[in-house]
Parts: structure tokens; sequence; C-alpha cells
């Protein structure tokens, strides 16, 4: 670099117009046009007119012509070639902002790539994947496009093994992280793998609450301990050998659900024997068959939404003691993927969870004429009441991705043509008549 240069414009009250050129070079624009410097000191409007060998101007403000910057530089020799090469002598090389951003960019679509390979086959995360973009929580989590590979890689690994048939937390972090406390609260791999596993859950993204927590790792088979997991049954005949049959004898005399832990699922190491077996999606049906039916419900189990580890278990202690089951959940995509589960694991008949049932249901709900009812669809809750008058509620849209119904191919057909849910709310009075049968005459149907 010359001396001369350095003179006209390497020294600080020049500094300015050197850094307004430089972020000009960065951004890739040309260096032509006029930069102004607002309250120039009288320092600075002197080196300008010694820079250029004319008066500066008057006024509170300083306003200098790049393209006679660069003329000058070049005929006096200063630098030959220009401004833009005065900027690299003075200040070194000049950043390319705009090649920078769009390799940053693209580092950070390649930091999805493992993670939209594993969703490309999960079409129910779909949402979630639009939510994380959204919100930008994995560019908040780590600003290092890097770093962002190896988390959502880590949570990509640990899509492909949920939902789990039951697994505590710290073990599944060690299997797929090598770190078996990389999903404690407060790790950012731990806040996108709870993001994804709500979204497995059906649930919003929002609740950051301890017990909401355990509730959505719970929801996909995995135990943050053994008594965050719970099942809820209702009618499972006991013993008074051990532990959990005692309880589970206690409950069935009185006729009231009964909540079992991992914790005592897990020390009861003997099959459970209780013949045919109910299933059910949700908890209101255990209670009104505890209000109506108490100590003469025959077995029946729910399992809260996708099952929970705690249900994995009961189902499975109930599977070695030769249980036959009969299953019955909502009538939509996310019920049909739940019972999908259950019967890959277990297996079971349809307890009215068919076409036939699904078209009785609507048609008891007046959903031909587009609307849906509050009242029980096949009948009343045997309590001696009568149903009021019914009241047309919209019917509620099925949404989500179709799957198909291998128990019975006409289901899927059927929900894909009417496109409403039905809830088992809904049809509440037809599953409790078939609860209070007798015995004998219990079989699924």
């Amino acid at each position: 670099m010359s001396g001369r240069l350095e003179r006209l414009l390497g020294g600080p009250e020049t500094a300015w117009l050197v850094e307004r050129a430089r972020r000009r070079l960065e951004r890739g624009r040309p260096l032509h046009g006029p930069v102004t410097l607002d309250a120039a000191a009288p320092e600075q409007r002197r080196a300008i007119e010694r820079l250029l060998g004319r008066r500066a101007g008057a006024g509170a403000s300083l306003s200098v012509s790049l393209d006679e910057v660069d003329r000058v530089l070049r005929s006096s020799g200063a630098c030959p070639e220009g401004l833009a090469a005065a900027v690299v002598l003075l200040r070194g090389p000049v950043r390319d902002l705009g090649r920078e951003s769009a390799e940053r960019e693209a580092a950070w679509r390649e930091a999805f790539t493992e993670l939209d390979a594993v969703l490309a086959d999960r079409p129910e995360l779909s949402g979630w994947r639009s939510w994380l973009e959204t919100t930008g929580l994995v560019r908040r989590s780590t600003d290092d496009p890097r770093e962002a590979r190896a988390l959502l890689g880590t949570v990509a690994a640990l899509l492909l093994r949920l939902p789990h048939p039951g697994i505590p937390i710290g073990r599944l972090a060690a299997e797929v992280c090598g770190d078996a406390h990389a999903l404690d609260e407060g790790r950012p791999s731990a806040a996108l793998a709870l993001s994804a596993v709500r979204a497995l859950g059906g649930l919003p993204p929002g609740d950051g609450t301890a017990d909401a927590r355990r509730r959505a790792w719970a929801a996909v088979g995995v135990h943050l301990d053994d008594l965050s997991s719970t099942v809820l049954c209702l009618g499972l005949p006991g013993d008074d050998r051990t532990p959990t049959g005692r309880v589970l004898a206690a409950a069935g005399a009185a006729g009231e659900p009964c909540v079992l832990t991992l914790r005592q699922l897990r020390r009861h190491d003997s099959p459970l024997r209780a013949g045919p077996v109910r299933i059910c999606e949700n908890p209101v049906v255990v209670a009104a068959a505890a209000d109506e039916l108490g100590p003469r419900c025959p077995p029946l189990v729910c399992t809260g939404g996708r099952p929970s580890a705690a249900v994995w278990r009961l189902l499975d202690l109930l599977a070695a003691g030769g249980a036959e089951f009969a299953y019955h959940g909502d009538f939509d995509w996310g019920g049909v993927g739940i019972a999908h589960a259950v019967r890959e694991r277990i297996g079971w008949r349809p307890w009215r969870y068919d076409a036939v049932s699904y078209e009785a249901a609507l048609r008891a709900a007046g959903t031909g004429a587009g609307s849906a009812t509050a009242s029980a669809a096949g009948g009343t809750a045997r309590s001696g009441t009568s149903a009021g008058p019914r009241t047309a509620v919209p019917a509620p849209p099925l949404s989500g991705r179709p799957r198909a119904t291998p128990w019975d191919p006409g289901l899927s057909a059927a929900m894909a043509r009417h496109a409403v849910r039905v809830e088992e709310e809904t049809v509440l009075g037809t599953l409790l008549a078939d609860l209070a049968a007798e015995p004998g005459d219990a079989a699924p149907r």
C-alpha cells in the first residue's frame, strides 16, 4: 500500500468513507453515487477536501461522490486500481455477504436432510415440521447449522424408535444419543424431541409443565419413571397373593376404576387371568361403566389414547394369562392408528369397531343430513333416565391421513366416504349395553 493512499484515506477522519464503501462491496453493490455523513466534524470535512482537492461544501452534513473518489485515486496514482482495490488494501479482503448468506441457508437446508428423510414416511408429522420452520425452534437452539444437523439427526434417530412398546427415557437416550441424560429437561435435544413427541401424540406443542411432559412421553411408550406411566382399568379380577392382585380385588369388589402404575405392573411377574377383556380408548367409557354397572362390569382396560408403557405391560400380562380382547376406539384416523398398534401387539376382535357400527352411529346421530347430535348413539345409559330432545350440532370433520382397517376393509372406505368423526362418547349407550350383558352373552360383537 502506497504512503499516499494511507495519507488520503487511511486516517480516522476518512474511516467512515472507507467503511461505507466496504459495506457496499460486501453486499455486492457498485461503488457509484454519493454517501453522506450527518453532523460531520471540521477535521472530517478538511480530510475530504484534501482528498478531492476542492471545498467540500457547507452545512452540517457532508456528501461525497464515490465516483469522484475513484477517479482521484486512479489519476493521482494513490491506487491505480481504484476505490474498490483501495478498500481491500486499507481493510483487508472484503466479505461476500450474499455468497455467505446463500451458503449458510444451504447449510441450514442440509441440516434438515436426515430428519426430512425420516419424515417422508411420517405424514402425521408434517404439521410439526412446518411448526419447526414457523417458530424457529431449531435456530433458537443453536445458530450453527452444523450443530443443528447433529441435533436434528438425533431427533430423526429418535423418531425411528417411536412409538415404543415401553422403555425408560434414560435408556432410550443412551441408545439413541450415546448419553443417558441427552433427553433431560433443559438440554437442546430434549426440547426438540419433546416437540416431536407431542406431535406424535396429537398434542399441541405449547404446554411445558412437568406433568404434560410426562404424559407426552408416556403416550409414545417412554416413561420418565415407573410412577408417571399409568393405566386405567375396571373389573379386572384380582387375588389375595400379590400386591397388585389385592389392589385389583379391592377395586373390583367396590366396582371402582383402578389406576395401576408401571412400577406395580413391573413388580407383578405372573400372568393376569381375566377371560374376555374389552379395550376402550377414552376414560369416559370407564367412568360411565363404573357409574352404571359398578362391580358387575366385565374386565375393561382403557388405553387413554396412544398406549403408555403401563398400558402395554398390563395388556401383555393379560395376554400371557390367555385373555381374548375386543377393541373399540374413536372412529377417526388417530383412533385407527391406535387400534393398529394394539392389534399388532396383542391381537383383538372388533367391539362395534367396524363399518356396520360406524354407519349405524352416523344414522343414530343424524349425520346423514350433515349434522351430529350431542346425544349418545345407539341408546342411552341404563340408568332409567330418558334422553332429552336431540340438539343438532355440526358433525366433527375427519382429518389426518387415511389408514387401512384390515379387520374390516369396509370401515376405512366408509370413514373416507363420510369424512366424519365418531367419538366413543357418542356411542356410549351402546357400549354400556354390551358391558351390561351377562358374561355368557358378552362375546365381542
